[in-house]
Formats: C-alpha cells, sequence, structure tokens
C-alpha cells in the first residue's frame, strides 16, 4: 500500500507537470514561423530588402528634394562622432551631391550601407557559404561560414571580408578589411580603415528578418554603436535580383556614349 507520504509526492509532481504543460504549449505557439535547412539552421534564401530612408541618412532627417524623410535607425539616436569626425562628416553633407562615393561616381556601397540602399537583394545559402547579391551595381559578397578566419595582409576591398557563424537562430557576420572611402549613407555619414562591422541577421518569422549591425571605429568614434531595421521579403510572383547598371547610366549621362551591356 501506498503511504501518504507517496500520494503528496506524487500529487505534487502531477501539480507541477499540469502547471508546465501550458507554458510549454505557450512557447512553441511564440515560437517563430521560419522554414529551416537540412542542418536545422533557418533558411534565410529569398529575396529582401529595407523599406525605410537609411540610406540617405541613418538619423533622423526632414525631407527635400528627391530625399524622403525618416526617423534615425541609430540607437540612442545619433551617431557618436569624435569632434574632428563630426566636422568632417558636416563637410561631406555640404558636398553630398558631389562627392558620395556611391551615387556620384558608382563605387560599390559598403557594409552596412549595402543593405539598406533602397534595392533588393538576394540570400543565397549553403552550409558553408552564404551569398548576398545586390542590385545596386552587381554588388555582391561572400561570408564564410566554414570556420575559417579574416585573411591577413590582405588590402581593404570595398565590401569588405565576411565570417560568418550561428548563434542560435541568429546569423552572425563579423566583417573587416573594409576601403575607408565608402560612406555610410548619402548624407556623408562616413568611417575609417579602421571600420569594424559585426551584423546579426535574427529571423522573426517566415517573411521578416531584423537586422542589427554595430559599427567599431576607434579613429572616427567615441564609442561602438549599432543601427537596427527589418529587413521584408519581397513575395511578388516571378520575383528576383534585375540589374541597375550604375556605371553605364553615369557614363551615358557625362558622355552620352555607353554601350548596351554586352556590346563591346
Amino acid at each position: 500500500m501506498t503511504s501518504k507520504r507517496g500520494w503528496r509526492a506524487r500529487a505534487v509532481f502531477l501539480l507541477v507537470l499540469c502547471a508546465a504543460i501550458p507554458a510549454v504549449g505557450q512557447a512553441q505557439a511564440n515560437a517563430p514561423n521560419i522554414a529551416r535547412g537540412p542542418d536545422g539552421k533557418p533558411d534565410l534564401n529569398g529575396i529582401w530588402q529595407v523599406l525605410n530612408s537609411a540610406a540617405w541618412d541613418l538619423q533622423d532627417h526632414s525631407a527635400a528634394l528627391g530625399v524622403p524623410p525618416g526617423q534615425s535607425v541609430v540607437e540612442g539616436g545619433t551617431i557618436p562622432y569624435l569632434p574632428a569626425a563630426a566636422a568632417k562628416q558636416r563637410d561631406n553633407f555640404e558636398h553630398r551631391d558631389t562627392d558620395d562615393p556611391a551615387e556620384v561616381t558608382c563605387y560599390l556601397p559598403g557594409v552596412p550601407r549595402a543593405t539598406y540602399m533602397p534595392f533588393p537583394f538576394e540570400i543565397i545559402q549553403t552550409p558553408k557559404l552564404i551569398v548576398f547579391s545586390y542590385e545596386f551595381a552587381h554588388a555582391r559578397r561572400n561570408v564564410f561560414t566554414d570556420g575559417s578566419s579574416h585573411p591577413s595582409g590582405f588590402p581593404d576591398f570595398w565590401m569588405g571580408d565576411s565570417r560568418g557563424r550561428w548563434e542560435g537562430d541568429t546569423l552572425v557576420v563579423d566583417v573587416t578589411n573594409l576601403d575607408d572611402r565608402t560612406w555610410l549613407d548619402h548624407a556623408g555619414n562616413f568611417h575609417s580603415d579602421a571600420l569594424h562591422v559585426v551584423e546579426r541577421y535574427t529571423p522573426i518569422d517566415a517573411g521578416h528578418i531584423m537586422y542589427e549591425a554595430t559599427l567599431e571605429d576607434p579613429k572616427v568614434f567615441t564609442r561602438p554603436w549599432k543601427i537596427t531595421m527589418p529587413l521584408y521579403r519581397r513575395i511578388e510572383k516571378n520575383v528576383k535580383v534585375l540589374e541597375y547598371e550604375c556605371v553605364y547610366y553615369l557614363q551615358e549621362k557625362r558622355y552620352g556614349n555607353a554601350k548596351p551591356i554586352g556590346v563591346p
């Protein structure tokens, strides 16, 4: 015969179990509805686009001709510039229509600016390599997720060198070797050759990824700072990344002698 003490122990166990079942169900109900690959990692494959005005200015800004108004995507509202760097940013802003390296001279936009340009981009994911293919100027970068390290002694690249890893369901991308000639937006926010960017791509449901990027550059900023924005999946029928031939358009505008793509 079971003792009273044994019955009490079983009763306590059942109460704890019954209390836990709704909690487990609640957690399952709140789990992100995201696709996963054979390795169990979130499947980020698809075409994505940012829907904000960060490409014009990462911080709060009013509308102007050809510039939509926008709210800051910078944590805390403002970029923490060193005094001399703040003066350079103001000068960049005054000359933005002639000096912006992406919009005026068609240089590749760099990281993180490529993410929030007003163009879609495609993520192509494999277990050891994730490719980001951008509509603007055929920009592309490889994110190696094979555990390899950044190369040493290499020159800087327009799109930097990217090495990725997974932290749970978040893709973390460490970016170095970034060319100091790129700007962060059309407002002249900038960086030096010491820029180090850590990106975080966290899927929150089937159609959205939360994007974060932490920027560190002791030559320009007083401390590391972060931007945050959602990425939206493009779901139109037969949607694809098209071609924005920036150099071709620029040559035609300046000299009127641009040849169609593919013609020698």
